[in-house]
């Protein structure tokens, strides 16, 4: 049956499917760039973040020489050095406490609701055979 414009609605339906291929196809190639593009920012982020961590460990060791420097003026520098290095290890045992205890707040690293649901498909799932027998 011919519509308006003397096309069937069989060539309107195939061209129909013609025109969403091209659509969906010209929509993933937008996708794919845009990603792309994204990833390289992205990339070039993460390369000044560790620039910037080199540097701040840098700094780090800047600072402590300073300080065992500033120390050594009353006292031997071995002692000073001694008492940056605890003063530093004390600092890394309470942030490592304090982190042990946040990774033990998270729980398992496991989806829960995930897996809870899962388990209520596959129940449900099991029950279906019996339900269609009867």
């Amino acid at each position: 049956m011919p519509d308006r414009n003397g096309e069937s609605t069989g060539e309107l339906l195939k061209q129909f499917s013609q025109d969403a291929s091209t659509l969906i196809r010209k929509e993933m190639e937008l996708a794919k760039a845009e990603l792309t593009e994204k990833g390289k920012q992205a990339g070039k982020g993460a390369g000044m973040f560790g620039g910037a961590g080199l540097f701040g460990l840098g700094a780090f060791g800047a600072l402590t020489a300073f300080l065992i420097l500033v120390l050594a003026e009353a006292m031997d520098a071995w002692l000073a050095a001694l008492i940056v290095t605890a003063v530093y290890g004390a600092i890394a045992a309470v942030l490592a406490l304090q982190g042990k205890h946040k990774v033990e707040e998270a729980g398992p690293p496991q989806p829960e609701q995930t897996v809870e649901t899962l388990k209520e498909d596959l129940e449900w799932a099991k029950r279906q055979p019996e339900s269609v027998r009867r």
